[in-house]
């Protein structure tokens, strides 16, 4: 059975605060080989109709936190702890039938590839008719024109014949408006995305991005976008959360985080992206190593045996205490160098590759 810990009672409400709040997330998964620390000790806020862009390596927990919102972990292996509120509703701890209530009409989700989320036994209209029947309760043919209007809002060229298609007739960028058809059928109130754009060419990475921001300022809708590139970040978003090994490495707005980043992960994700401002000649420097096993994460900072500055804190701090920031603190990290370190160790970078 699935373990859940709450502050508060499910069903409960609190004050006014942020859309969605996320405290003290944590997530672990039993397996044959022990247990998998998915998400430990998470914070995040998202306000009402912005645009929280989430990044880090494959494994750092993206995915998981964001599932974890849904409720759509097996619960036969699954410990939750911590507190999700999506404006004045407690989601951990709550009953099946209130999640069911929720997902899909309240909060949606873009899956990664349309191509084994989407039925290939059934009609592009007939599952996006689905979801609207089930939380509106309209019959066939409202659920039909729902459809055609929602595939003709997302940019499907002729919506009354592509409707009786099935997704493999579908090139991928048309599965992915499909899937957003899908995902905004009855118009949530928080978008999940995870990885959108994914296998997906530039030119309809670009439209798609440019649907998902077009559709925000139509409804007003909050969105969370779980991607690899900082590009996709820094063009969308308008926070940044970057996580590691299932912690927050450091979070604050697209231009803080992207312009004056504070971790050392960070530092390592901005210097593997090619610039257009950058020499040719100049070749990218990857983050060393890889990530740790979650199944034993390190002692102290998680990221502390991948990290090129450790020795700069003067301590033992990095290798025997986790370092925290709060989700109130802003532009905040979690790492023990100083400031004046941080600002010393970017300014010595873009010298040395100037």
């Amino acid at each position: 059975m699935t373990t859940v810990s709450w502050s508060s009672e499910p069903g409960t409400s609190r004050g006014p605060g942020p859309f969605l709040s996320v405290r003290d997330l944590s997530v672990r998964f039993s397996t044959e080989d022990g247990v998998v620390r998915a998400v430990d000790g998470l914070s995040f806020d998202v306000e009402k109709g912005t645009t929280l862009g989430i990044v880090g390596e494959s494994g750092s927990g993206k995915s998981v936190t964001n599932l974890t919102v849904l409720g759509l972990h097996d619960p036969a292996h699954t410990e939750i702890d911590g507190e999700i509120w999506l404006e004045d509703q407690e989601l951990v701890g709550a009953s099946g039938s209130t999640l069911e209530k929720l997902r899909g009409n309240r909060v949606a989700m873009i899956f990664q590839d349309p191509l084994t989320s989407l039925s290939p036994f059934h009609t592009i209209g007939r599952q996006i008719g689905e979801v609207y029947r089930r939380h509106r309760g309209a019959n066939r043919k409202e659920a039909r024109e729902r459809a055609i209007e929602m595939l003709e809002r997302v940019g499907i060229p002729q919506p009354a014949t592509r409707v009786d298609h099935y997704p493999h007739e579908f090139s991928g960028g048309m599965r992915q408006r499909a899937m957003i058809a899908m995902a905004l059928v009855c118009d949530p109130d928080l978008l999940i995305a995870d990885e959108p754009t994914t296998a997906l060419d530039v030119t309809v990475q670009a439209q798609i991005l440019d649907l998902l921001k077009d559709l925000q300022q139509q409804f007003g809708t909050t969105i969370i976008l779980i991607t690899h590139d900082l590009g996709v970040v820094a063009s969308t978003a308008d926070n940044v959360l970057v996580m590691y090994a299932g912690r927050a490495a450091e979070q604050g707005t697209v231009r803080e985080v992207l312009s004056k980043p504070r971790h050392p992960y960070t530092w390592g994700l901005l210097s593997s992206m090619p610039r257009l401002t950058s020499s040719v000649d100049v070749p990218l420097v990857p983050v060393r190593g890889t990530p740790p096993s979650l199944l034993s994460p390190p002692a102290g900072c998680a990221f502390h045996p991948r990290c090129d500055f450790s020795q700069l804190v003067g301590s033992d701090l990095c290798f025997t205490q986790r370092p925290d920031i709060s989700p109130e603190s802003g532009h905040g990290d979690a790492c023990y160098l100083t400031l004046q370190q941080k600002r010393d160790i970017r300014t010595g970078d873009t010298k040395e590759q100037a």
